[in-house]
């Protein structure tokens, strides 16, 4: 007797395991995933942007820009960078000699590209996932210039371009008005086609 009461409740706790499973590893993130599809399609679908439908990146994802015709993203701390397999922040603290010397590194870069004046904190540090696609209006608006002479354009239009890709804080209230480093170099290849 003793012997049966356990095989039923052993059978009973697997059957157990067995529906929770199939409820919460399978039914449950299907259905959030379809319902997700359906409510923000572009968002579910990774966000994805690109001139003419053809996907060039995703607008949450930071990308390597290196030429003087584009403007430069937030340097990434993955190795090799913006790898999204590895998003990791660098984990130097403030006193770190490593990060002074990255960031002496990054400020030397950008004064040899013409850069001059204050430089925006963004520029030179990189953000906690060594992802983050953004920067701030003032490290694009220290860019204008190194962009409009690579590309030969005025470089009125082309702060009129950063002015408009300008995005307000999240609900009005949540972070920082910010830019989108991707489809910003978008924009300014559309403009000067």
């Amino acid at each position: 007797m003793k012997g049966d009461a356990v095989r039923h409740l052993l059978m009973v706790s697997c059957r157990t395991v067995v529906v929770f499973t199939l409820l919460t590893g399978v039914a449950y993130p299907a259905l959030i995933t379809g319902m997700a599809a359906a409510l923000f399609p572009r968002q579910a679908g990774g966000s994805l942007i690109g001139p003419d439908d053809r996907p060039v990146g995703s607008a949450w994802l930071g990308q390597p820009f290196h030429s003087a015709r584009y403007f430069w993203s937030r340097p990434s701390a993955t190795t090799p960078e913006y790898n999204a397999a590895s998003s990791s922040a660098s984990q130097w603290g403030p006193t770190s000699p490593a990060l002074d010397s990255a960031v002496r590194v990054r400020i030397a870069t950008l004064r040899a590209s013409g850069v001059t004046g204050p430089i925006p904190v963004d520029l030179v540090t990189g953000s906690g996932s060594g992802l983050d696609p953004d920067i701030s209006p003032a490290a694009a608006s220290i860019q204008i210039a190194r962009v409009a002479r690579a590309r030969r354009v005025d470089s009125a239009a082309v702060g009129s371009l950063v002015v408009r890709q300008i995005q307000a804080r999240t609900w009005g209230i949540l972070g920082e008005p910010r830019i989108n480093v991707l489809a910003l170099n978008l924009a300014l290849d559309r403009l000067t086609q």
